[in-house]
């Protein structure tokens, strides 16, 4: 199971450490949030324990307004639970009851100076993004006309030269040789570059050049959904290729269909105009137009006229 440390989660929301505990390397296992408002009137039923509990306003309020006994007495039940971590928010004063009892069960608190709402909606994206499945997949990534596509095929069969034509014709890379791609919903997937090697790409016969510097800002971007996969491949005189284009294939990545094109790749072929032709025509078919099964009907027209005459 996928797990965020928490200390990045520290880090990336510069939370102040009220007190970390003996176990600093513990890992979050889910993008869900919890405020323990009903765990502190002392109703654990279904109680989301493996959440990263936050803590608002109107839950120290509740606590406060509490004779100390009951308190003392909801806060151990509370952090028996083998809870995360404790946030409070707004950057509320943390009252020594709660650390003491935190500290009892070596549960670490910490303070953030987001309003209780904004910080639940940051975690939440923040961590569905950081826990969500991934693969790396060998290829290229490309923002053409807005459409995510990855270039596929063996090693040197041309996709970083297309890649770089597009970029050339004012398209956008996301990423050469290495695609990291993660599921963020269930029919969403979104490529980036690995850290180490964004906005680099190898074109073999000069080496590694680098798009950003080369081309400018606007010739990369960070990361990108994907939405179309072309599968580049040697041409065979031998294989019956789609000409037509009614049927639809797909392939598959971390349980995500997406739609697929076989392009084969002969020289005298302008494979960057025939992927934007490909953008286009994808973001066609969206909209609900569809030039192949047009022609069809065109001439199922024109077979029914014929035969009623």
């Amino acid at each position: 199971m996928n797990s965020v440390p928490i200390e990045d989660i520290v880090k990336a929301f510069e939370l102040e450490v009220i007190y970390m505990g003996d176990n600093p390397k513990i890992g979050i296992t889910t993008s869900d949030i919890n405020r323990p408002g009903l765990q502190f009137a002392g109703f654990f039923d279904y109680f989301a324990s493996e959440r990263v509990q936050v803590v608002g306003k109107t839950e120290m309020t509740y606590l406060n307004g509490l004779d100390p006994q009951t308190r003392f007495e909801r806060l151990c039940q509370f952090f028996k639970y083998d809870i995360p971590c404790l946030i409070v928010s707004r950057g509320m004063e943390v009252p020594d009851y709660l650390v003491e009892a935190a500290k009892k069960y070596d549960r670490p608190v910490f303070r953030s100076q987001l309003v209780t709402t904004n910080l639940i909606s940051k975690l939440t994206s923040y961590l569905s993004s950081a826990l969500a499945p991934r693969i790396t997949r060998h290829g290229v990534l490309v923002d053409v006309y807005g459409v995510g596509v990855f270039l596929m095929g063996e090693s040197g069969i041309g996709k970083s030269e297309t890649a770089l034509e597009l970029i050339k014709r004012g398209h956008r890379l996301v990423a050469d040789d290495a695609v990291e791609i993660k599921k963020v919903a269930d029919n969403r997937l979104i490529g980036e570059a690995p850290e180490l090697i964004r906005h680099f790409m190898e074109i073999r016969g000069i080496g590694i050049i680098d798009i950003k510097a080369m081309y400018g800002v606007g010739a990369v971007i960070n990361n990108k959904p994907l939405d179309l996969v072309i599968q580049m491949e040697l041409w065979d005189d031998n294989k019956e290729y789609d000409r037509l284009g009614l049927d639809e294939e797909y392939i598959e990545i971390l349980g995500v269909k997406l739609p697929k094109i076989v392009l084969p790749v002969r020289p005298g072929r302008n494979l960057a105009i025939i992927v934007e032709v490909a953008a286009r025509n994808f973001r066609l078919k969206n909209m609900g137009y569809h030039a192949a099964r047009e022609l069809d009907n065109r001439l199922n027209a024109l077979i029914q006229m014929n035969k009623e005459r």
